[in-house]
């Protein structure tokens, strides 16, 4: 939704995103790159995101897997995992990500991830928990299931980590996080 009221300009925008997708990363620092030119004609320019649940491996086991094998069996062979990540860091080096596919050992099942950017959502904006989160998985290689590591991320961001714990040791909105990606789905997104 877009508003050109002379003093209301504000564009919001829905983002179907998986933490463990690299290419939702670029995606994250282009839109920035965007807002940051549009912002340069029209310095009020707002813009809210909202991103929404997508799950790129909806099969991942809950405590994650294996992440190399898992690519190998997917993409055929080393080599053209290889020239896969190349290509990713290479799109990424424009936008100031440096990849570091070497580091991550698990692939991870981003349920929990999911919920807490739902739930973050709910307290305000979620850009900043967004990238603390691609970092992690992609330049740290960090597990984005593992709840201390949420906690950790989220308490970066300034959330109350003990009530987020209590919250993703429950099931509180993972039905309704699941439901949004199958929503997300029916829609035709893949």
């Amino acid at each position: 939704v877009f508003s050109t009221a002379a003093n209301d300009l504000k564009l919001n925008i829905d983002i179907v995103a998986d933490i463990v997708c690299p290419w939702c990363f670029i995606g994250k620092r282009r839109l920035e790159t965007a807002v940051a030119m549009v912002r340069q004609d029209l310095p009020d320019f707002q813009c809210e995101t909202r991103w929404l649940p997508f799950f790129l491996n909806p099969d991942t086991p809950p405590a994650g897997e294996p992440y190399l094998p898992f690519l190998i069996n997917k993409f055929g062979s080393r080599a053209q995992v290889e020239a896969l990540f190349e290509c990713v860091r290479e799109a990424g080096r424009a936008y100031g990500i440096d990849y570091a596919f070497e580091k991550i050992k698990i692939r991870a099942n981003t349920l929990q991830a999911h919920r807490l950017i739902f739930w973050a959502q709910q307290r305000g904006n979620a850009d900043a928990l967004m990238e603390r989160l691609f970092v992690a998985q992609f330049q740290r290689g960090k597990s984005v299931c593992d709840l201390a590591t949420l906690c950790d991320i989220a308490g970066e961001c300034g959330y109350a980590i003990e009530e987020l714990a209590a919250y993703l040791r429950s099931d509180t909105d993972t039905r309704t996080v699941r439901e949004i990606d199958y929503d997300i789905r029916a829609m035709g997104v893949r």
